[in-house]
């Protein structure tokens, strides 16, 4: 596979971002017929909507190598290498990202162990019955991957060369945050909610969707794996947004523990972020952010 760069003008690298957000998040209203008045959990949408995500992520590398330029500099890379699919560094992409974001869950993952949540997972069946159901494997494999893919593995190579690291982390999570604006329209639609409250719910999933975005653009090029942000996606898909509110419901004592979980794991992330994201732990020599 010949070495590639990415030399475009900044207008032009911002404009593609912006072309892979609409096929992402286009491809999931092709479909007509029999599921347009179904909404986003029922399987029939889902199982359409995991063949249009598959299909953009497919047709999305080949833009990517239409407007590479092949290179023999030290900048350059295979295409795989740029979408965050190597071998070296795999494994501890795939377990330090995901502990780096256990810590910042700290407080949450307190209040699952009062509540009992952590039992259902020693039970088989809460897996057999996890891997049979299309809502979760949308959330916690299809969604994290194909999202990941598009939004970062396959913008973040353009807007690096043109824009910076820095920059780049901070640009790339608006086309994340802003393509889930879609789940307004189909909440108005659907008539679950009336258009002021769908979209101030919406505008909050904006807010923590490209706060997400941010860390996980960080984790794509401080890694250079795409398998790091992915894992890490699919362990906040699972835990969704901290429950702050529940926290009060817990007596005085209790609640002044969890509160300090809380604030321990958020300390203990903002210590380790950067020594537990090292290039070097991870091989990667594409990206330097």
């Amino acid at each position: 596979m010949v070495d590639i760069v990415f030399v475009l003008p900044t207008w032009q690298a911002i404009l593609l971002c912006f072309l892979f957000a609409v096929l992402y998040v286009g491809s999931l209203y092709i479909w007509g017929g029999s599921t347009k008045e179904k909404n986003r959990d029922h399987p029939d949408v889902i199982k359409r909507r995991f063949i249009s995500v598959l299909i953009v992520c497919t047709v999305t590398p080949l833009i990517l190598l239409l407007v590479s330029k092949a290179s023999d500099t030290a900048e350059a890379n295979h295409l795989l290498t740029w979408l965050g699919i190597r071998f070296w560094g795999l494994l501890p992409a795939l377990v330090v990202p995901l502990f780096l974001t256990m810590v910042l869950f700290l407080g949450p993952l307190s209040l699952h162990y009062l509540d009992g949540v952590f039992r259902i997972y020693l039970e088989a069946k809460y897996w057999t019955n996890s891997v049979k159901n299309y809502v979760w494997i949308r959330n916690h494999i299809v969604a994290p991957l194909s999202e990941e893919f598009i939004f970062r593995a396959c913008m973040l190579p353009l807007l690096v060369p043109c824009l910076g690291s820095g920059w780049s982390i901070l640009l790339c999570p608006l086309f994340f945050g802003v393509a889930h604006f879609h789940h307004m329209i189909e909440k108005v639609a659907h008539g679950q909610q009336e258009v002021a409250a769908a979209f101030k719910e919406s505008l909050f999933q904006l807010s923590y969707t490209t706060i997400f975005g941010a860390y996980s653009a960080f984790l794509y090029l401080r890694t250079g794996h795409l398998a790091a942000p992915v894992i890490a996606h699919a362990f906040c898909n699972h835990m969704g947004f901290p429950s702050f509110g529940e926290v009060m419901g817990y007596p005085a004592s209790t609640r002044y523990r969890l509160i300090a979980m809380f604030v321990l794991g958020l300390v203990l992330w903002t210590v380790l972020l950067y020594p537990l994201t090292s290039p070097a732990l991870y091989s990667n020599e594409a990206f330097q952010a």
